[in-house]
């Protein structure tokens, strides 16, 4: 039973729009990574969904995607959330005008202005399931109490350079609930900067978490993005109509969240995580999020043998692995790829990507 009285409703929104290469060849156009079992039996996405049970009800919780993942997002959504729990963007944007849209979607179906709404990935790893739900309802209660925006900041325990952060301002709130103001959002740093922000101890990253009525976000759209804010009400109408709607949605600014409101808001508040975290941005991540075999990672194989060989990370489902004599390496293999990398290069699978969007067929057939 939870220690926080939340007098409202509570929505839960996953975005599960992206069609990120970052898990190439493993992740492509027409199955991207939220879709993808690399830990366990689940897709990531399900794991996001199962990790929302017990705090939001399966009816208050929606998943927000493009038409094209129809197929991928319905039999992930089995046995989980309601078939009509799934907001379809008209054609794929930023995360601003996506959230704008699913606001509209949740006031259509019965939620109220006065209601919360927990805003999240679909493709994070989140292993402490109990801290995730406990830091979840303090942000909740801290949202509604005091009508504000409120993040989930992500403790820092080394100069990463691959994600935003946030710097925290003075304490506000109840002193046990570590409520603080946002002083700023900055962007990727330098290893120098991130350095100066992990010892300062005043930076969280920033998991694109975040949870706020659905009342005041709408009123931070209007004050800091209200070029597209001014077409919500001709949203609000035409969400049955999806040819229109699509001509309306074209019509908003394609823009960050982030860029959009949270860096212009006054009302955004953060709150220290108590759980652990990873966005899983690449194949070297996985180490962070899987205990080592024999000094290696290795991800759905059927067997291996490791000689003289140390920090390597390799996924090779259904397939029996043998390393000797090599080390911090990147090995992927599925039915149609192959790929080896040094491990420190695992951001350079993009390269990869991008070479074959320019040659003809059959290598297209790879993304």
């Amino acid at each position: 039973m939870s220690d926080f009285v939340i007098n409202s409703e509570t929505f839960a929104l996953i975005m599960a729009g992206g069609k990120g290469t970052r898990f190439w060849p493993e992740s492509t156009e027409s199955k991207p990574k939220q879709y993808l079992s690399l830990l366990g039996e689940k897709s990531l996405l399900k794991q996001t969904i199962d990790r929302l049970d017990g705090f939001a009800p399966c009816e208050n919780t929606f998943v927000v995607t493009v038409k094209d993942q129809e197929g991928l997002i319905k039999d992930n959504m089995k046995g989980r959330l309601p078939t009509q729990n799934v907001i379809f963007e008209p054609s794929g944007r930023n995360t601003a005008p996506c959230i704008l849209l699913s606001l509209a979607e949740l006031l259509d179906r019965g939620a109220s202005p006065e209601d919360a709404v927990v805003i999240m990935p679909s493709d994070h790893v989140i292993l402490n399931e109990s801290g995730f739900k406990t830091t979840l309802e303090k942000a909740t209660h801290q949202a509604v109490k005091y009508d504000s925006i409120v993040v989930i900041g992500i403790q820092p325990h080394f100069p990463h350079t691959g994600y935003g952060y946030i710097e925290k301002g003075e304490k506000r709130g109840e002193e046990q609930l570590n409520l603080y103001k946002v002083r700023s959002f900055k962007e990727k740093p330098s290893k120098e900067k991130a350095i100066d922000y992990l010892k300062s101890g005043l930076y969280f990253w920033n998991a694109g978490l975040f949870i706020s009525k659905i009342g005041v976000l709408l009123e931070e759209f209007k004050t800091h993005a209200n070029s597209s804010y001014s077409y919500f009400s001709e949203i609000q109408k035409l969400l049955k109509n999806r040819e229109s709607i699509e001509k309306t949605y074209l019509k908003l600014q394609s823009q960050s969240i982030d860029y959009a409101v949270m860096e212009k808001s006054q009302r955004v508040m953060v709150v220290p995580a108590e759980f652990d975290w990873s966005d899983l941005g690449s194949w070297e991540a996985l180490e962070e999020v899987l205990s080592p075999e024999d000094g290696n990672t290795l991800v759905k194989v059927e067997g291996h043998y490791v000689n003289e060989a140390e920090g390597n990370i390799v996924f090779a489902p259904g397939k029996f692995v043998s390393l000797v004599g090599v080390k911090d390496l990147v090995v992927v293999s599925n039915e149609k790829v192959l790929m080896v990398m040094p491990k420190s290069d695992s951001q350079k699978v993009k390269e990869i990507v991008d070479a074959l969007k320019v040659r003809e067929e059959p290598y297209r057939e790879l993304l």
